[in-house]
């Protein structure tokens, strides 16, 4: 059995799509779809997008999922029913009373996408945490612990102090499935 390094399996950033603070969510979707048309690694597309500041250093990410978010956030107002907290409403009205309001919310409208499509993606971007960096010489036991520990689809790839790759789940475990693979399991 091959032991692999993250190295191994890890994107480089120069093939990732990767976008400036202050860059429109639009914008920030046509760089990944860019990426994704350019990405020559197997077929499993990139899911997200690094954002970068000026000195071109990783400061934030945005999946599909928060994508979505902000989508749906451009029409979604919480401020009334979170007022109910002060009334002691509990959990479980006002967390049905969130999901009523968001079943009336109506995301694919001409004028709630070009609201949404104009968002900034500093306003969105998830900002990554320390459990989510893994040096490029670690060995993938401790980048499928961080990954199921945190439940985290990516981790990002450090050469010293600086970003290198990203580490993605689906590589991790196409990795680990070949080697069970390799195994005489009869």
């Amino acid at each position: 059995m091959k032991k692999h390094t993250v190295k191994d399996l890890m994107v480089p950033i120069s093939e990732y799509a990767t976008v400036p603070l202050g860059t429109t969510l639009f914008d920030a979707i046509l760089a990944l779809e860019n990426a994704q048309e350019n990405f020559e690694h197997g077929k499993y597309h990139h899911r997200a997008i690094l954002v970068l500041d000026k000195h071109n250093k990783v400061v934030g990410r945005i999946s599909q999922l928060r994508v979505l978010k902000a989508m749906e956030s451009a029409e979604t107002d919480y401020s009334h029913i979170e007022q109910l907290k002060m009334y002691k409403f509990s959990d479980a009205y006002i967390s049905q009373q969130r999901e009523k309001a968001r079943l009336n919310c109506k995301v694919f409208t001409n004028t709630l996408l070009k609201e949404a499509a104009k968002k900034l993606v500093d306003d969105f971007m998830q900002k990554p945490t320390p459990d989510e960096y893994v040096s490029e010489l670690s060995e993938l036991d401790l980048a499928m612990h961080k990954m199921v520990a945190g439940a985290h689809q990516s981790l990002l790839v450090t050469q010293e102090d600086d970003i290198v790759g990203v580490l993605r789940l689906v590589d991790v475990f196409t990795a680990s499935f070949h080697a069970m693979k390799e195994l005489d399991i009869s």
